[in-house]
């Protein structure tokens, strides 16, 4: 009969796709997890994995039982949850993911205050693009999400926390009358500096301007905000620039700044979480310190 070490030993070598590293990470000796995972082949008649000289591959049906275990675990996380949120709020392991166009200017004063009020809350942070989030959410990696919404998906619940408003970022040489408001026309009458692809930020961007023909446009690719705006700063292209960054990113670079004419263009920051999950009121309670932390106003 298939155990949930079994499971648990597949779901880490099927993340590492190499049987040292996932023996390490689930701290056996890959002899032992080896045994296990032929144990379970044997057990659903199924290959899993082609073993290879450096590591290893899921099969076509390892791919899909990869699929079904992620769930079956993630399920088991969350009944897991379930029994600590009897406990006090805000305590034990929880996994945040948040996207790198939120993390440098929402974490530095978000971690501090959540340390001195739920110091029984082992927080674990990690920081990537919006659909490696997601993923992660589903197979259980991840508890709960801090990005920008919406998240379109059956299984995942959102909550939104306040409105980023966007911000033109130009060169300080280029000469704009202060009394004139930004218009989407200024972006597409300038080189268009923008996160590389897989960033919402980008897609936003071009939504905005209406560009949806990239080939046609001349953007640059760069994987951080504070990369964009150096740019600007020398005079190489436009940009949009939250307003949660601007502190931040304007405190050592000289760009010029306007705001946009009504309606403002913005972002919905949010949370998601699996619909599943237990731990709601966890993450409203988290949510609420982020609002409070940005000195946003609450949507």
């Amino acid at each position: 009969m298939t155990s949930l070490k079994q499971l648990r030993y597949f779901e880490s070598v099927a993340r590492h796709l190499h049987f040292g590293r996932a023996a390490e990470h689930c701290a056996v000796s890959q002899p032992a997890l080896s045994m296990q995972i032929r144990e379970l082949e044997e057990e659903l008649g199924l290959k899993l994995f082609e073993r290879l000289a450096r590591g290893a591959r899921l099969t076509p049906e390892g791919r899909e039982v990869e699929r079904r275990v992620a769930r079956i675990l993630a399920e088991i996380r969350d009944l897991d949850d379930y029994a600590k949120q009897r406990g006090a709020p805000l305590a034990g392991p929880l996994h945040l993911g948040v996207i790198p166009s939120l993390a440098p200017y929402v974490l530095p004063p978000l971690l501090p205050l959540v340390q001195r009020r739920f110091p029984e809350l082992d927080l674990s942070i990690r920081e990537t693009q919006t659909q490696h989030l997601v993923d992660e959410l589903l197979d259980g990696r991840l508890d709960l999400l801090l990005l920008a919404l919406p998240v379109e998906h059956g299984e995942v619940e959102t909550m939104t926390l306040f409105e980023d408003r966007f911000l033109l970022a130009y060169p300080p040489e280029r000469s704009l009358d202060k009394d004139v408001l930004a218009t989407p026309e200024l972006l597409k009458a300038d080189r268009l500096l923008l996160l590389e692809e897989g960033h919402c930020l980008r897609d936003q961007a071009l939504a905005l301007c209406e560009m949806r023909q990239i080939d046609s446009i001349n953007t640059f690719g760069a994987s951080s905000l504070s990369t964009i705006v150096q740019m600007v700063a020398n005079g190489m292209g436009m940009t949009l620039l939250p307003e949660i960054a601007v502190d931040l990113e304007t405190r050592h670079q000289h760009v010029g700044l306007k705001r946009f004419a009504e309606p403002q263009p913005y972002r919905c920051i949010g949370l998601a979480w699996r619909k599943s999950s237990p731990r709601k009121p966890d993450y409203v309670a988290l949510g609420n310190l982020v609002v409070e932390v940005t000195g946003a106003k609450a949507a």
